[in-house]
């Protein structure tokens, strides 16, 4: 895996920023796809970018806890409004797509492993 830039992926992929555009400039240095939080918190590492169909806040929480560099909430769906209150509160850079998680996750994986 090599390091990139957020601002790198969010171009690459047309990623729609919702909140925490102050920390683009951060480093992903890999990915961590599920949908289950204490998934999430067992096995995701500090400066992965996280691809996740949840909406709801807590969310935030483990993103913090585990020093997530984003959060890709994929197909469509958006977070819910406290999400993104409590994600500008921590700056937690939270993007949308349209995309499947299939293939978003496709299309992260070949920008981290070029």
């Amino acid at each position: 895996m090599r390091e990139t830039k957020l601002s790198e992926i969010i171009s690459s992929l047309n990623l729609k920023m919702i909140c925490g555009e102050e920390n683009i400039g951060c480093v992903v240095s890999g990915g961590y796809v599920s949908d289950l939080l204490s998934d999430v918190m067992a096995n995701a590492k500090k400066g992965n970018i996280w691809v996740t169909l949840q909406t709801h806040p807590n969310i935030v929480a483990v993103a913090v806890l585990k020093e997530i560099s984003g959060v890709i909430i994929p197909g469509g769906r958006k977070p819910e409004p406290e999400t993104i209150k409590k994600a500008e509160q921590e700056k937690i850079p939270i993007m949308t797509t349209e995309l499947s998680g299939f293939e978003i996750v496709g299309r992260l994986y070949g920008i981290l492993n070029k």
